[in-house]
């Protein structure tokens, strides 16, 4: 391997402790060297020798550190990353990448003048289920896809505790936490739809922020993707249900990577990301007799380790990243958009 990556993490809460830590210490390139822990003091206590900044300005400040991930509330997401590149730090940012479009062109553009790399942490693409979905239709055993529903449902009838996910805040509401995960993988899958129409409610007592979201996405060749989430939802649909020619495709919400995180089982433990066999997918193919045969597709295992795999060869390798700008602009058109019909150009 190549020279080490010192990395900084801006926060150590549940995305630090779960969905980033974990991988930047068992990747061989990266040296997880720095966090930011304003009040208590928990990551040594997983990593006994990382350095505990008080605040980020003291992360950012040290000359060792090359990758900075920002972690951070959503409505900061911009001007954490805007100061790791004004202090020469290539910089991993969770999604939403920034609220707006025209944040988002001001980073990239800002990269370009740093000379220093930006990445989106778009993690959902890595998911067992979405990896089965992906490898159905990528196959094309299904012939022409006609109707596609993408859905990541909750339930949380109350406010939460965390407030800066219910105050009205940029890059606030439901569209902007688990939309940002929806938006890309359906733009992952198909590409720049041809118009938009969407629908925000706001359901739960007292609630500031939307908690459902619908967006109805209409590509060529009549291929219509209705991406969908609820904060109400006790009996959760299947994620994926699609429509086809030749069959269907229907596949529960299944990676295990979260909960097994959660028991502090490793990225590189055996049986990290294998979902249960039974809830594999279920691909219904039409017969040329005009019967239907029902087949059972278990999901290659998950992993977020490619995400920080790609890092590091862009960074060192200068190998292009599987997110890119044009990608993640035409998500945050949709998620910035007012509820209503939208055509791209």
């Amino acid at each position: 391997m190549e020279k080490i990556i010192n990395t900084g993490l801006l926060a150590y809460g549940m995305s630090g402790k779960l969905f980033h830590a974990p991988f930047l210490s068992v990747h061989p390139g990266f040296n997880l060297s720095a966090v930011t822990e304003r009040n208590e003091k928990k990551a040594h206590q997983d990593y006994p020798d990382i350095t505990s900044y008080d605040s980020i300005d003291e992360l950012l400040n040290d000359p060792e550190i090359e990758l900075v991930v920002v972690n951070t509330p959503n409505f900061t997401h911009y001007d954490y990353t805007r100061q790791a590149l004004l202090k020469g730090k290539h910089v991993l940012v969770e999604k939403p990448f920034a609220p707006t479009v025209e944040e988002a062109k001001a980073l990239f553009d800002l990269s370009r003048e740093t000379g220093k790399q930006v990445f989106v942490y778009q993690n959902r693409r890595l998911d067992s289920d979405y990896l089965a979905v992906k490898q159905v239709i990528d196959s094309g055993v299904l012939g022409k896809l006609a109707e596609v529903h993408i859905r990541f449902d909750r339930y949380r009838n109350n406010i939460g505790p965390k407030t800066f996910k219910e105050e009205l805040v940029p890059g606030t509401g439901l569209q902007y936490d688990l939309g940002a995960h929806l938006v890309d993988q359906a733009i992952d899958l198909f590409g720049q739809p041809l118009s938009f129409y969407k629908v925000l409610g706001m359901n739960r007592k007292d609630t500031k922020v939307d908690d459902y979201f619908h967006f109805h996405l209409q590509y060529p060749n009549s291929l219509q993707v209705f991406v969908c989430s609820t904060m109400l939802a006790p009996d959760p649909q299947a994620a994926f249900v699609i429509h086809a020619m030749q069959g269907s495709l229907v596949k529960y919400k299944a990676d295990i990577q979260e909960a097994q995180l959660l028991k502090d089982i490793r990225p590189d433990s055996e049986g990290f990301g294998e979902e249960p066999e039974e809830l594999a997918a279920t691909l219904t193919r039409v017969q040329p007799d005009g019967s239907k045969k029902e087949e059972r597709l278990v999901s290659e295992k998950g992993s977020y380790l490619p995400i920080f795999e790609g890092v590091y060869q862009a960074i060192r390798n200068n190998q292009p990243y599987h997110v890119t700008e044009e990608q993640v602009l035409m998500q945050l058109r949709i998620l910035e958009a007012p509820a209503g019909f939208h055509e791209f150009n």
